[in-house]
């Protein structure tokens, strides 16, 4: 009896250790998110993190939005930190929180968030996972285009909608923020240089695969 009640704790035991092997290769980490090296070039972005680039053509592919007016929008709202919240100041300078909920890449508030994970489904979401970040951009820029009427290459309003709201951009208090119409035309002339920056590496990239095949 010793003996076969041995043999079956053995055996669980192997049976338990090979689906926790299973069970944890099926459970790759993905790739550790952090701030690139150099935001201003977005081939350099592409470059250094491949699985970034990825998720920029998935979330064009899935909401029809250009990768660099969504890149451009995570460089002004983050500079592609993924873990930052805008602080919160008192009258002397001394730091006392946060000034709001927005948060990690595209510094979305909860409310926002929340709205953007019932729609798609993706309640497992952060907002510190690029992938995830990028997909929300698109998401917003879609919803803006449907809601406001804003063009998909059109950086400037598509920044003013993503800061103010879809309502708050109708209202038209961005009119009288001069600050607030530097950020987007910051982020216009950010999508013109990723755009161009893009062009250009893209036409590399196409000559590099065609010069590999053509010496195979």
């Amino acid at each position: 009896m010793r003996a076969v009640t041995t043999t079956r704790a053995l055996g669980a035991v192997v049976i338990a250790l090979a689906l926790a092997g299973c069970a944890s290769r099926s459970r790759a980490p993905a790739p550790v998110d952090t701030q690139p090296r150099n935001v201003a070039n977005i081939c350099a972005i592409f470059d250094e993190k491949p699985h970034w680039a990825q998720a920029a053509r998935a979330a064009e592919q899935r909401w029809g939005t250009p990768q660099h007016v969504k890149m451009a929008i995570i460089w002004r709202e983050s500079t592609f930190r993924p873990n930052v919240r805008p602080p919160r100041f008192d009258a002397n300078g001394r730091r006392i929180g946060y000034a709001s909920s927005a948060y990690g890449f595209p510094q979305a508030i909860d409310g926002t968030w929340a709205w953007y994970q019932r729609e798609t489904g993706n309640m497992r979401a952060q907002r510190s996972n690029f992938a995830d970040a990028i997909d929300f951009v698109g998401w917003y820029m879609n919803k803006t285009r449907h809601m406001n009427g804003v063009g998909h290459y059109d950086a400037f309003r598509h920044y003013l909608n993503y800061h103010e709201g879809h309502t708050g951009y109708v209202r038209g208090r961005w009119r009288s923020n001069p600050s607030l119409q530097t950020w987007a035309r910051q982020v216009e002339a950010q999508a013109a240089l990723y755009s161009a920056q893009l062009a250009r590496c893209g036409r590399t990239r196409v000559a590099d695969a065609a010069g590999v095949t053509g010496s195979s």
